[in-house]
């Protein structure tokens, strides 16, 4: 047998996904890369590891089999890594967040420092729904989660880490919008919303009804990333956090439009399980966000309280 770590990491997620192009997006590879990498491992072995199955790929039997040992060898690997680091002294282990779709665009930026301070860590960030996020922390496949609304189901303890405000939204394009909207304007034009268990849903939800607004056509899109692509293409107005659409306001694609009970205000927040201890890791992240957050806002931040303002 001649095969490489890197031939057993490539199948063990090819196997974990169902699929060679899910596998190359996670890994960061080409789909002809993993396709090489999946035939240079089945190249040690007379027994099929994969089959076609129409367009899609199955995994035998046997490739199931092997995908287990490869996942203990490519566990075991990684504590030696993990020991070596901490003979050093240094911090180890893995960083499991959760975060809401929103968050990507704030997430990251909490995370770089600390992430250089410590190369001995891993790190497995999940960017879901609120909903999908909430049931994450409750299962424990997150040790920390960056929602913008709390949970009403789950004890949490709670990280404020800095304002999230969220306007009404339209691209150039749309018409009929005027410079100040009401809620009768907003009923000439189709609404673009999250689907259930966004949290961004859930507020656009409530501040309409709330006002009785006379909303009729709608567009429901899953992600924060396609809202706004439909939004700059024209096909209707929604309610957006600005965090996510500061370069598209700075080129006049986007603009925000004032209203009367905008913009809504809400908290990104980064939770814990109460009374549950935490991993090193998370520990020691949550400790440095505790004396760090208020400078990297201010740092990395301050423009989208300027916006917020306008």
């Amino acid at each position: 047998m001649n095969y490489s770590l890197h031939q057993l990491r490539t199948f063990v997620e090819v196997v974990r996904t169902g699929s060679i192009t899910r596998a190359a997006e996670n890994l960061h590879l080409t789909q002809p890369a993993v396709s090489l990498q999946l035939k240079g491992l089945q190249g040690q072995f007379d027994i099929p590891l994969t089959e076609a199955h129409g367009r899609s790929l199955r995994i035998t039997p046997f490739g199931e089999e092997i995908a287990r040992g490869a996942s203990r060898i490519l566990d075991e690997v990684a504590a030696l890594e993990q020991r070596s680091l901490a003979h050093r002294g240094l911090l180890t282990g893995t960083l499991r967040i959760a975060v809401v779709s929103t968050g990507k665009y704030v997430m990251p930026w909490f995370l770089s420092a600390f992430m250089e301070e410590h190369p001995g860590l891993e790190l497995v960030m999940d960017v879901t729904n609120k909903a999908a996020v909430i049931a994450s922390l409750r299962d424990q496949q997150a040790d920390l989660a960056l929602v913008s609304i709390l949970p009403k189901d789950l004890a949490v303890e709670e990280l404020e880490l800095m304002p999230n405000r969220l306007h009404l939204v339209v691209g150039r394009r749309l018409k009929g919008i005027p410079a100040r909207c009401t809620r009768k304007d907003l009923s000439r034009s189709p609404m673009i919303l999250r689907e259930p268990g966004s949290g961004t849903r859930w507020t656009m939800d409530r501040f309409l009804s709330a006002g009785g607004a006379p909303i009729r056509k709608r567009l429901e899109l899953t992600s924060n990333e396609a809202v706004k692509q439909a939004v700059l293409a024209g096909l209707g107005w929604s309610i957006m956090p600005v965090i996510g659409i500061r370069q598209e306001l700075e080129q006049g694609e986007l603009r925000i439009v004032p209203m009367k009970g905008l913009p809504i205000r809400t908290s990104w927040r980064l939770i814990r399980r109460a009374g549950k201890p935490l991993p090193p890791a998370a520990s020691a992240f949550l400790a440095h966000l505790t004396a760090e957050k208020d400078r990297l806002v201010k740092e990395h931040f301050a423009w989208s309280d300027e916006v917020g303002r306008t």
